[in-house]
Formats: structure tokens, sequence, C-alpha cells
């Protein structure tokens, strides 16, 4: 398997800047060889992109919600990246969750958080691989329709 930072140039994805908090918290702790991360929105250029409900006939559709845990996640392996001194020093992702703004009836939130699994596992491989939860949430911040928490192994 290709080291990351070669899988994200071959899957033509460019690793977004930092957003500064918006709240009393750090993007990212490190303890040991330990990166827990904030959860990470949607953000696309600093502008949410992708608000609102998932299901139902109001909400937001399956694909769609799948693409805004996968841009949650490309966020995430930034910040992961940032903290850590590069991409290349992530060895493993440990566990994710998913939260997913959901309308009553929803509960595909599993099938949403296969966008964030997808390309974690597409950008580390094996080391990709990891423990998950799914969660159905009534709001997000900023009115996001997913947010993605992250763990990652860092090498010393």
């Amino acid at each position: 398997m290709s080291k990351p930072s070669e899988r994200l140039r071959e899957l033509n994805l460019t690793l977004p800047p930092v957003t500064k908090p918006v709240g009393a918290y750090v993007p990212a702790l490190r303890h040991g060889d330990t990166l827990l991360l904030s959860g990470q929105i949607p953000l696309r250029e600093g502008k949410v992109a992708y608000t609102g409900k998932v299901g139902g006939s109001s909400g937001h559709a399956l694909d769609d919600a799948q693409a805004a845990a996968r841009l949650c996640a490309l966020n995430a392996i930034g910040v992961a990246a940032d903290a850590a001194g590069g991409v290349d020093k992530l060895t493993r992702v440990l566990k994710v969750v998913v939260y997913v703004a959901s309308n009553d009836g929803f509960t595909d939130q599993h099938k949403v958080a296969n966008g964030a699994s997808d390309l974690l596992a597409d950008v580390f491989g094996d080391a990709g691989k990891h423990a998950r939860a799914a969660v159905g949430v009534a709001e997000l911040p900023l009115n996001s329709t997913v947010e993605v928490d992250v763990t990652f192994a860092v090498a010393g």
C-alpha cells in the first residue's frame, strides 16, 4: 500500500486548511501516540457545504449525506495531518463516530457513515479500517448535515 500522501495524490484529493475553532476547544489533542480530533463538519472554503437533515420528503438523499460524511473525513485528515506533522505520521484510524442530522424515521445512519469510512480506507488502506458508531441526532452545529469524530494513532 502507498503512503497516505501518495494515495491522496492518486485520488486527486487535497487536504483543506485547518479551520480555526469557533468555540472553546482545540481542533486536535495528542496524548502519547493517540490523536483525538474535535468533530468535523462538512466545511468547504470556510462554509458549511451541507446543511439540513437527512431522509424523508424534505431531507437530503443518502448519496448527498454520504458526500457530506466524506468531506468531513477529508477535513479530519487535514486536521490530524496538521497536528501530527504530516499525513504520513498518521499510522492508523482507530475510531470514527458519525453523527447524522436525521428526520423522523430515517434509520440509515450507518450507510451515511460509509462515506467517511470508505474515504479513510481509500487513503490509509488496511490502517484505515476502524471501529465505528453511527448516530442519528436532531440537530448539529451550524445546521450541518453530518459531523464526524475521528481518533488516530500517530507515529512517535
